[in-house]
């Protein structure tokens, strides 16, 4: 049975952030299955709960949801599944603490990000 987390992602290292930044970083609601992948059954069945909050510095946060489009797993900040050019895309396989994962900007910029937190949402889905 999956259950739904709040994942914050920061940014690991860059050649710009050398040692990565916590001010750059994403916080994620989504249900996880037993190996920290994103469960789609639960997903459908609850998709307002998965949002996406991006913090930036010397920029305004952006929020948005997580949704499953022809291009992947992307964050859209209302702009629907059909537009994958404009949105930011999550390329994963686990998201367990610890875990780098990848996330590509609409220009195909890609920077990689490492799940520091996970913490339980007290909601069950599956």
């Amino acid at each position: 049975m999956s259950e739904w987390k709040l994942l914050r992602l920061e940014l690991a290292r860059t050649p710009e952030f050398p040692r990565g930044s916590a001010s750059r970083a994403y916080m994620l609601r989504l249900p996880l299955d037993d190996e920290g992948g994103i469960d789609e059954v639960a997903l459908a069945s609850r998709p307002a709960l998965a949002t996406v909050r991006r913090f930036w510095p010397n920029e305004p946060d952006r929020q948005g949801r997580l949704e499953r489009t022809s291009c992947g797993w992307a964050f859209s900040e209302g702009l629907g599944p059909q537009n994958c050019e404009s949105i930011c895309h999550l390329e994963c396989d686990c998201l367990t603490v610890g875990a780098c994962v990848t996330l590509v900007e609409p220009d195909g910029s890609s920077f990689p990000f490492r799940v520091v937190r996970a913490d339980a949402e007290g909601l069950r889905g599956g």
